[in-house]
Protein backbone atom coordinates (compact mmCIF):
# COMPACT_ATOMS: atom_id res chain seq x y z
CA UNK A 1 0.00 0.00 0.00
CA UNK A 2 1.77 3.60 -0.60
CA UNK A 3 2.26 5.36 2.11
CA UNK A 4 2.76 8.97 2.67
CA UNK A 5 3.91 11.07 5.40
CA UNK A 6 1.52 13.55 7.31
CA UNK A 7 2.93 15.40 10.21
CA UNK A 8 1.23 17.02 13.93
CA UNK A 9 3.00 18.33 16.95
CA UNK A 10 3.99 14.73 18.21
CA UNK A 11 6.05 14.39 14.93
CA UNK A 12 5.75 12.45 11.63
CA UNK A 13 3.11 9.44 10.87
CA UNK A 14 3.14 6.86 7.54
CA UNK A 15 -0.78 7.87 6.41
CA UNK A 16 -2.30 5.71 3.12
CA UNK A 17 -1.75 7.82 0.63
CA UNK A 18 -5.25 7.58 -1.23
CA UNK A 19 -6.88 9.26 2.23
CA UNK A 20 -7.01 12.16 2.84
CA UNK A 21 -7.00 12.22 6.38
CA UNK A 22 -3.85 13.63 8.39
CA UNK A 23 -1.73 12.56 11.41
CA UNK A 24 -4.46 12.74 14.28
CA UNK A 25 -6.86 10.55 11.92
CA UNK A 26 -3.96 8.31 11.63
CA UNK A 27 -2.99 7.87 15.06
CA UNK A 28 -6.49 6.97 16.50
CA UNK A 29 -6.87 4.45 13.90
CA UNK A 30 -4.17 2.57 14.63
CA UNK A 31 -4.58 3.44 18.49
CA UNK A 32 -8.55 2.18 18.88
CA UNK A 33 -8.78 -0.90 16.98
CA UNK A 34 -11.85 -1.60 19.20
CA UNK A 35 -14.96 -3.41 18.09
CA UNK A 36 -16.17 -2.84 14.80
CA UNK A 37 -18.92 -0.12 15.21
CA UNK A 38 -17.55 2.87 13.58
CA UNK A 39 -19.11 6.80 13.63
CA UNK A 40 -22.63 6.69 12.38
CA UNK A 41 -23.67 8.06 8.99
CA UNK A 42 -25.97 10.70 10.73
CA UNK A 43 -23.06 12.09 12.73
CA UNK A 44 -20.88 12.16 9.89
CA UNK A 45 -23.93 14.13 7.97
CA UNK A 46 -24.22 16.46 10.77
CA UNK A 47 -20.41 17.21 11.38
CA UNK A 48 -20.82 18.11 7.85
CA UNK A 49 -22.96 20.56 8.02
CA UNK A 50 -21.64 22.10 11.28
CA UNK A 51 -17.84 22.56 9.05
CA UNK A 52 -19.91 24.49 6.64
CA UNK A 53 -21.77 26.73 8.82
CA UNK A 54 -18.84 27.85 10.86
CA UNK A 55 -16.47 28.09 7.69
CA UNK A 56 -19.86 30.36 6.34
CA UNK A 57 -20.09 32.35 9.63
CA UNK A 58 -15.75 32.51 10.11
CA UNK A 59 -16.05 34.36 6.62
CA UNK A 60 -19.05 36.85 7.65
CA UNK A 61 -17.00 38.02 10.71
CA UNK A 62 -14.00 38.17 8.45
CA UNK A 63 -12.09 35.65 10.57
CA UNK A 64 -11.62 32.84 6.61
CA UNK A 65 -10.90 34.94 3.29
CA UNK A 66 -13.73 33.96 1.06
CA UNK A 67 -11.37 31.58 -1.14
CA UNK A 68 -10.29 29.19 2.42
CA UNK A 69 -14.12 29.75 3.38
CA UNK A 70 -15.41 28.58 -0.59
CA UNK A 71 -12.82 25.31 -0.62
CA UNK A 72 -14.25 24.32 3.39
CA UNK A 73 -17.89 25.08 1.87
CA UNK A 74 -17.26 22.89 -0.97
CA UNK A 75 -15.59 20.06 0.47
CA UNK A 76 -18.89 19.82 3.40
CA UNK A 77 -20.91 19.82 0.30
CA UNK A 78 -19.03 16.84 -0.89
CA UNK A 79 -19.43 14.82 2.42
CA UNK A 80 -23.22 15.71 2.21
CA UNK A 81 -23.72 13.77 -0.98
CA UNK A 82 -21.35 10.94 0.19
CA UNK A 83 -18.55 11.70 -2.33
CA UNK A 84 -16.25 10.78 0.74
CA UNK A 85 -17.82 8.05 2.95
CA UNK A 86 -14.41 5.95 3.09
CA UNK A 87 -12.23 8.85 4.35
CA UNK A 88 -13.75 8.39 7.76
CA UNK A 89 -12.83 5.38 9.50
CA UNK A 90 -12.71 6.07 13.25
CA UNK A 91 -14.68 3.72 15.66
CA UNK A 92 -16.70 4.33 18.30
CA UNK A 93 -15.05 3.58 21.27
CA UNK A 94 -11.80 6.30 21.28
CA UNK A 95 -11.79 9.55 22.93
CA UNK A 96 -15.08 10.43 24.69
CA UNK A 97 -15.15 13.74 23.49
CA UNK A 98 -14.80 13.30 20.28
CA UNK A 99 -12.03 15.06 19.06
CA UNK A 100 -10.19 12.33 16.93
CA UNK A 101 -13.46 12.62 14.97
CA UNK A 102 -13.50 16.57 15.04
CA UNK A 103 -9.73 16.20 13.79
CA UNK A 104 -10.68 13.35 11.04
CA UNK A 105 -13.26 16.24 9.68
CA UNK A 106 -10.52 18.67 9.67
CA UNK A 107 -7.74 16.88 8.14
CA UNK A 108 -9.80 15.52 5.66
CA UNK A 109 -11.55 18.66 4.91
CA UNK A 110 -8.12 20.61 4.78
CA UNK A 111 -6.77 17.89 2.51
CA UNK A 112 -9.13 17.63 -0.01
CA UNK A 113 -9.58 21.60 -0.22
CA UNK A 114 -5.77 21.82 -0.52
CA UNK A 115 -6.29 19.47 -3.62
CA UNK A 116 -8.98 21.22 -5.47
CA UNK A 117 -6.86 24.47 -4.85
CA UNK A 118 -3.90 23.05 -6.08
CA UNK A 119 -2.04 24.54 -3.21
CA UNK A 120 -1.80 24.31 0.53
CA UNK A 121 -4.14 27.19 1.74
CA UNK A 122 -6.04 25.28 4.09
CA UNK A 123 -4.71 24.23 8.15
CA UNK A 124 -6.65 21.76 10.07
CA UNK A 125 -6.73 23.56 13.00
CA UNK A 126 -5.84 27.04 11.95
CA UNK A 127 -9.25 27.45 9.29
CA UNK A 128 -11.03 24.68 9.26
CA UNK A 129 -11.44 24.34 12.98
CA UNK A 130 -11.37 27.91 13.56
CA UNK A 131 -13.70 29.57 16.59
CA UNK A 132 -14.34 25.79 17.35
CA UNK A 133 -13.19 23.31 19.54
CA UNK A 134 -14.08 19.40 19.61
CA UNK A 135 -16.32 20.31 23.31
CA UNK A 136 -18.13 22.26 21.17
CA UNK A 137 -18.30 20.72 18.01
CA UNK A 138 -19.00 17.01 18.95
CA UNK A 139 -22.26 18.24 20.90
CA UNK A 140 -23.49 20.32 18.41
CA UNK A 141 -23.01 17.33 15.90
CA UNK A 142 -24.98 14.88 17.73
CA UNK A 143 -27.73 17.13 18.58
CA UNK A 144 -28.39 18.20 15.21
CA UNK A 145 -28.08 14.36 14.01
CA UNK A 146 -30.46 13.52 16.84
CA UNK A 147 -32.92 15.86 15.70
CA UNK A 148 -32.72 15.29 12.01
CA UNK A 149 -32.82 11.13 12.68
CA UNK A 150 -36.39 11.79 15.05
CA UNK A 151 -37.66 13.96 12.09
CA UNK A 152 -36.82 12.72 9.03
CA UNK A 153 -36.81 8.87 10.01
CA UNK A 154 -38.93 7.59 12.62
CA UNK A 155 -41.94 10.78 12.69
CA UNK A 156 -42.53 9.79 8.92
CA UNK A 157 -42.56 5.82 10.11
CA UNK A 158 -44.75 6.36 13.09
CA UNK A 159 -47.19 8.04 11.28
CA UNK A 160 -47.69 5.38 8.73
CA UNK A 161 -48.37 2.72 11.26
CA UNK A 162 -50.86 5.46 12.97
CA UNK A 163 -52.80 5.37 9.40
CA UNK A 164 -52.59 1.98 9.40
CA UNK A 165 -54.54 1.31 13.01
CA UNK A 166 -57.02 3.79 11.50
CA UNK A 167 -57.58 1.78 8.45
CA UNK A 168 -57.86 -1.56 10.66
CA UNK A 169 -60.67 0.25 13.19
CA UNK A 170 -62.48 1.48 10.66
CA UNK A 171 -62.41 -2.40 9.03
CA UNK A 172 -63.33 -3.74 12.48
CA UNK A 173 -66.15 -1.57 13.15
CA UNK A 174 -69.17 -3.55 14.87
CA UNK A 175 -66.93 -6.55 15.57
CA UNK A 176 -67.23 -7.51 19.22
CA UNK A 177 -65.10 -9.78 20.97
CA UNK A 178 -63.84 -10.82 24.66
CA UNK A 179 -61.76 -8.24 26.49
CA UNK A 180 -58.88 -10.39 28.31
CA UNK A 181 -56.89 -8.64 31.71
CA UNK A 182 -54.77 -10.79 33.41
CA UNK A 183 -53.94 -12.83 30.90
CA UNK A 184 -58.23 -14.14 31.83
CA UNK A 185 -61.51 -13.53 30.39
CA UNK A 186 -62.87 -9.84 30.74
CA UNK A 187 -66.25 -8.47 30.29
CA UNK A 188 -66.85 -7.58 25.96
CA UNK A 189 -65.07 -5.22 23.98
CA UNK A 190 -64.92 -4.14 19.93
CA UNK A 191 -61.92 -4.87 18.15
CA UNK A 192 -61.87 -1.31 17.17
CA UNK A 193 -61.71 -0.50 20.31
CA UNK A 194 -58.79 -2.83 21.09
CA UNK A 195 -56.61 -1.60 17.76
CA UNK A 196 -57.75 1.82 19.08
CA UNK A 197 -55.10 1.33 22.04
CA UNK A 198 -52.51 0.58 19.86
CA UNK A 199 -53.33 3.82 17.74
CA UNK A 200 -53.39 5.60 20.95
CA UNK A 201 -50.10 4.50 22.00
CA UNK A 202 -48.56 5.14 18.43
CA UNK A 203 -49.83 9.03 18.72
CA UNK A 204 -48.47 9.41 22.52
CA UNK A 205 -45.39 8.07 21.52
CA UNK A 206 -45.24 10.95 18.65
CA UNK A 207 -46.28 13.30 20.57
CA UNK A 208 -43.63 12.91 23.23
CA UNK A 209 -40.92 12.16 20.74
CA UNK A 210 -41.88 15.52 19.27
CA UNK A 211 -41.97 17.14 22.83
CA UNK A 212 -38.51 15.49 23.56
CA UNK A 213 -36.81 17.32 20.53
CA UNK A 214 -37.32 20.64 21.57
CA UNK A 215 -34.34 20.48 23.65
CA UNK A 216 -32.01 19.02 20.88
CA UNK A 217 -32.52 22.38 18.97
CA UNK A 218 -29.89 24.26 21.66
CA UNK A 219 -26.32 23.80 19.78
CA UNK A 220 -23.11 23.91 22.06
CA UNK A 221 -20.88 25.97 19.30
CA UNK A 222 -19.43 29.18 20.77
CA UNK A 223 -18.70 27.62 24.07
CA UNK A 224 -15.59 26.03 22.49
CA UNK A 225 -13.29 24.35 25.30
CA UNK A 226 -14.53 25.03 29.21
CA UNK A 227 -17.84 26.96 27.66
CA UNK A 228 -16.17 30.54 28.32
CA UNK A 229 -16.27 30.73 24.60
CA UNK A 230 -12.17 31.06 24.30
CA UNK A 231 -10.80 32.22 20.91
CA UNK A 232 -14.55 32.18 19.69
CA UNK A 233 -15.64 36.11 18.74
CA UNK A 234 -17.98 37.36 19.80
CA UNK A 235 -21.16 36.64 17.85
CA UNK A 236 -19.92 33.58 16.55
CA UNK A 237 -22.32 31.15 18.56
CA UNK A 238 -26.08 33.26 17.08
CA UNK A 239 -24.23 33.47 13.77
CA UNK A 240 -23.65 30.05 13.56
CA UNK A 241 -26.60 28.63 14.59
CA UNK A 242 -28.49 30.99 12.30
CA UNK A 243 -26.46 28.91 9.38
CA UNK A 244 -27.33 25.81 10.46
CA UNK A 245 -30.82 26.59 10.50
CA UNK A 246 -30.66 27.12 7.07
CA UNK A 247 -28.94 24.59 6.26
CA UNK A 248 -30.63 21.65 7.31
CA UNK A 249 -34.51 23.96 7.70
CA UNK A 250 -34.85 23.31 11.58
CA UNK A 251 -35.13 25.56 14.33
CA UNK A 252 -31.87 25.45 15.39
CA UNK A 253 -30.32 28.06 18.23
CA UNK A 254 -27.64 28.90 20.33
CA UNK A 255 -27.83 27.01 23.67
CA UNK A 256 -27.92 29.31 26.47
CA UNK A 257 -25.55 28.37 28.78
CA UNK A 258 -22.96 26.71 27.71
CA UNK A 259 -21.45 25.26 30.20
CA UNK A 260 -24.12 23.40 30.18
CA UNK A 261 -24.22 22.73 26.60
CA UNK A 262 -20.76 20.99 27.14
CA UNK A 263 -20.92 18.94 30.52
CA UNK A 264 -24.58 17.89 30.59
CA UNK A 265 -26.08 15.13 28.31
CA UNK A 266 -29.56 15.37 29.47
CA UNK A 267 -31.51 16.70 26.67
CA UNK A 268 -30.11 13.99 25.15
CA UNK A 269 -31.32 10.96 27.78
CA UNK A 270 -34.89 12.90 27.65
CA UNK A 271 -35.05 12.42 24.30
CA UNK A 272 -33.89 8.98 24.16
CA UNK A 273 -36.44 8.63 27.14
CA UNK A 274 -38.95 9.00 24.31
CA UNK A 275 -37.72 6.35 22.28
CA UNK A 276 -37.91 3.58 25.49
CA UNK A 277 -41.49 4.52 26.51
CA UNK A 278 -42.24 3.73 22.16
CA UNK A 279 -40.23 0.81 22.42
CA UNK A 280 -42.17 -0.29 26.01
CA UNK A 281 -45.35 0.34 23.86
CA UNK A 282 -44.06 -1.49 20.58
CA UNK A 283 -43.32 -4.32 22.34
CA UNK A 284 -47.19 -4.11 23.92
CA UNK A 285 -47.99 -3.90 20.72
CA UNK A 286 -46.44 -6.15 18.84
CA UNK A 287 -47.17 -8.94 21.94
CA UNK A 288 -50.83 -9.02 22.21
CA UNK A 289 -50.55 -9.25 17.81
CA UNK A 290 -49.18 -12.08 18.10
CA UNK A 291 -50.47 -13.96 20.94
CA UNK A 292 -54.15 -13.01 18.97
CA UNK A 293 -52.97 -14.58 15.85
CA UNK A 294 -51.53 -17.65 17.45
CA UNK A 295 -52.90 -20.95 16.26
CA UNK A 296 -53.88 -21.04 13.63
CA UNK A 297 -55.74 -24.51 15.08
CA UNK A 298 -54.90 -24.74 19.41
CA UNK A 299 -54.18 -20.54 19.76
CA UNK A 300 -56.62 -18.00 20.09
CA UNK A 301 -57.08 -17.50 15.96
CA UNK A 302 -58.73 -14.13 16.40
CA UNK A 303 -57.17 -12.65 14.02
CA UNK A 304 -54.63 -13.58 10.94
CA UNK A 305 -51.37 -11.67 9.75
CA UNK A 306 -49.39 -12.31 6.51
CA UNK A 307 -47.37 -15.28 5.94
CA UNK A 308 -44.21 -14.05 4.50
CA UNK A 309 -42.29 -16.75 4.85
CA UNK A 310 -41.48 -20.64 6.05
CA UNK A 311 -41.40 -20.50 9.58
CA UNK A 312 -39.96 -23.65 10.50
CA UNK A 313 -36.87 -26.32 9.53
CA UNK A 314 -38.53 -29.03 10.72
CA UNK A 315 -42.32 -28.76 10.38
CA UNK A 316 -43.48 -28.18 7.33
CA UNK A 317 -46.89 -25.50 6.57
CA UNK A 318 -45.79 -23.73 9.95
CA UNK A 319 -45.54 -20.20 9.75
CA UNK A 320 -44.70 -17.54 12.72
CA UNK A 321 -45.21 -13.89 13.14
CA UNK A 322 -41.87 -13.04 12.67
CA UNK A 323 -42.94 -9.34 12.19
CA UNK A 324 -43.51 -9.36 15.72
CA UNK A 325 -40.46 -11.07 17.19
CA UNK A 326 -38.08 -8.47 14.72
CA UNK A 327 -39.83 -5.70 16.43
CA UNK A 328 -39.73 -6.93 19.82
CA UNK A 329 -36.10 -7.92 19.52
CA UNK A 330 -35.56 -3.88 18.38
CA UNK A 331 -37.45 -2.91 21.60
CA UNK A 332 -35.25 -4.79 23.85
CA UNK A 333 -32.21 -3.14 22.37
CA UNK A 334 -33.73 0.56 22.54
CA UNK A 335 -34.68 -0.32 25.84
CA UNK A 336 -30.69 -1.56 26.49
CA UNK A 337 -29.38 2.20 24.77
CA UNK A 338 -31.36 3.76 27.06
CA UNK A 339 -29.52 2.12 30.21
CA UNK A 340 -26.43 3.27 28.63
CA UNK A 341 -26.91 6.37 27.48
CA UNK A 342 -28.86 6.91 30.98
CA UNK A 343 -25.08 6.14 32.24
CA UNK A 344 -23.32 8.12 29.95
CA UNK A 345 -25.23 11.33 30.74
CA UNK A 346 -24.18 11.06 34.17
CA UNK A 347 -20.41 11.32 33.29
CA UNK A 348 -20.24 15.12 32.53
CA UNK A 349 -17.20 15.67 35.22
CA UNK A 350 -16.97 18.99 35.36
CA UNK A 351 -16.88 21.02 32.36
CA UNK A 352 -17.01 18.45 29.74
CA UNK A 353 -18.61 14.72 29.30
CA UNK A 354 -16.51 12.38 28.14
CA UNK A 355 -18.91 9.50 26.72
CA UNK A 356 -20.18 11.55 23.85
CA UNK A 357 -19.59 9.21 21.11
CA UNK A 358 -21.00 6.28 23.01
CA UNK A 359 -24.33 8.14 23.27
CA UNK A 360 -24.19 9.25 19.30
CA UNK A 361 -23.89 5.29 18.50
CA UNK A 362 -26.96 4.20 21.09
CA UNK A 363 -29.34 6.95 20.58
CA UNK A 364 -28.73 6.76 16.53
CA UNK A 365 -29.04 3.31 16.12
CA UNK A 366 -32.38 3.34 18.19
CA UNK A 367 -33.70 5.93 15.78
CA UNK A 368 -32.64 3.81 12.70
CA UNK A 369 -33.65 0.60 14.79
CA UNK A 370 -37.14 1.73 15.43
CA UNK A 371 -38.05 3.58 12.34
CA UNK A 372 -36.63 0.43 10.05
CA UNK A 373 -38.81 -2.21 12.52
CA UNK A 374 -41.66 -0.14 12.38
CA UNK A 375 -41.87 0.51 8.82
CA UNK A 376 -41.36 -2.99 8.27
CA UNK A 377 -44.31 -3.97 10.99
CA UNK A 378 -46.52 -1.61 9.16
CA UNK A 379 -45.84 -2.60 5.02
CA UNK A 380 -45.53 -6.79 6.40
CA UNK A 381 -47.76 -7.50 9.06
CA UNK A 382 -50.13 -4.51 9.75
CA UNK A 383 -51.48 -4.11 5.50
CA UNK A 384 -52.56 -7.65 5.96
CA UNK A 385 -54.21 -8.00 9.42
CA UNK A 386 -57.47 -9.16 9.48
CA UNK A 387 -60.03 -9.95 12.43
CA UNK A 388 -61.65 -13.35 13.00
CA UNK A 389 -64.99 -12.73 13.28
CA UNK A 390 -65.94 -16.08 13.14
CA UNK A 391 -63.28 -17.12 15.99
CA UNK A 392 -63.81 -13.83 17.88
CA UNK A 393 -68.19 -14.48 17.86
CA UNK A 394 -67.17 -18.25 19.31
CA UNK A 395 -65.36 -17.00 21.88
CA UNK A 396 -67.83 -14.83 22.87
CA UNK A 397 -70.59 -16.84 23.29
CA UNK A 398 -68.03 -18.93 25.36
CA UNK A 399 -67.30 -16.73 27.87
CA UNK A 400 -68.45 -15.92 31.26
CA UNK A 401 -67.36 -12.99 31.80
CA UNK A 402 -70.67 -11.27 30.36
CA UNK A 403 -72.41 -12.53 33.73
CA UNK A 404 -70.97 -8.77 34.76
CA UNK A 405 -74.04 -6.98 33.05
CA UNK A 406 -76.03 -8.87 35.60
CA UNK A 407 -74.70 -7.43 38.66
CA UNK A 408 -76.59 -4.11 38.79
CA UNK A 409 -80.10 -6.16 39.04
CA UNK A 410 -78.85 -9.33 40.95
CA UNK A 411 -75.64 -8.52 43.07
CA UNK A 412 -72.12 -9.73 42.66
CA UNK A 413 -72.14 -12.55 44.96
CA UNK A 414 -74.98 -14.05 43.05
CA UNK A 415 -73.57 -13.17 39.48
CA UNK A 416 -70.22 -14.74 40.76
CA UNK A 417 -72.80 -17.94 42.17
CA UNK A 418 -73.65 -18.23 38.31
CA UNK A 419 -70.12 -18.03 36.43
CA UNK A 420 -68.67 -20.35 39.27
CA UNK A 421 -71.53 -23.13 38.29
CA UNK A 422 -71.37 -23.13 34.82
CA UNK A 423 -68.08 -23.59 35.04
CA UNK A 424 -68.40 -26.05 36.87
CA UNK A 425 -71.02 -27.43 34.90
CA UNK A 426 -70.25 -27.10 31.70
CA UNK A 427 -73.48 -25.23 31.13
CA UNK A 428 -74.36 -21.98 30.31
CA UNK A 429 -74.54 -18.74 32.20
CA UNK A 430 -78.20 -18.28 31.27
CA UNK A 431 -78.98 -22.19 32.61
CA UNK A 432 -77.23 -21.56 35.37
CA UNK A 433 -79.40 -18.06 36.16
CA UNK A 434 -82.51 -20.07 35.58
CA UNK A 435 -81.27 -23.24 37.38
CA UNK A 436 -80.94 -21.24 40.79
CA UNK A 437 -83.66 -18.74 40.28
CA UNK A 438 -82.15 -15.48 40.13
CA UNK A 439 -83.85 -14.76 36.87
CA UNK A 440 -86.35 -15.74 33.96
CA UNK A 441 -84.72 -16.42 30.88
CA UNK A 442 -86.41 -13.60 29.47
CA UNK A 443 -85.35 -11.57 31.84
CA UNK A 444 -81.30 -12.79 31.35
CA UNK A 445 -81.49 -12.14 27.40
CA UNK A 446 -82.80 -8.53 28.25
CA UNK A 447 -79.74 -7.87 30.41
CA UNK A 448 -76.74 -9.93 28.75
CA UNK A 449 -76.39 -8.41 25.09
CA UNK A 450 -72.85 -8.43 24.22
CA UNK A 451 -72.95 -6.12 22.05
CA UNK A 452 -74.31 -3.40 24.00
CA UNK A 453 -71.80 -3.84 26.92
CA UNK A 454 -69.04 -1.79 24.64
Amino acid sequence: MDQRIERDSMGEIKVPADRYWGAQTQRSYENFRIGEEKMPKDILHAFAVVKKACALTNRTLGLLDDKRASLIVTVADEILAGALEGHFPLAVWQTGSGTQTNMNFNEVIANRGNEIAGERLLHPNDHVNRSQSSNDTFPTALHVAAYLALTEKLEPALAEMIDAFRRIEKESEGIVTVGRTHLQDAVPIAFSQEVSGWRGMAERCLAEIKTAKDGLLGLALGGTAVGTGLNCPKGFAEAVAEEIKKETGAPFRTAPNKFHALSAKDDVAFAHGALKSLAADLMKIANDIRWLASGPRCGLGEITIPENEPGSSIMPGKVNPTQCEALTMVAAQVMGNDVTIGVAASQGNFQLNVYMPVIAYNFLQSVTLLSDAIRSFTAHCLAGLKANKEKMAENLDRTLMVVTALSPKIGYDNAAAIAKAAHKNGTTLKEEAVRLGYLTGEEFDRLVKPNEMI
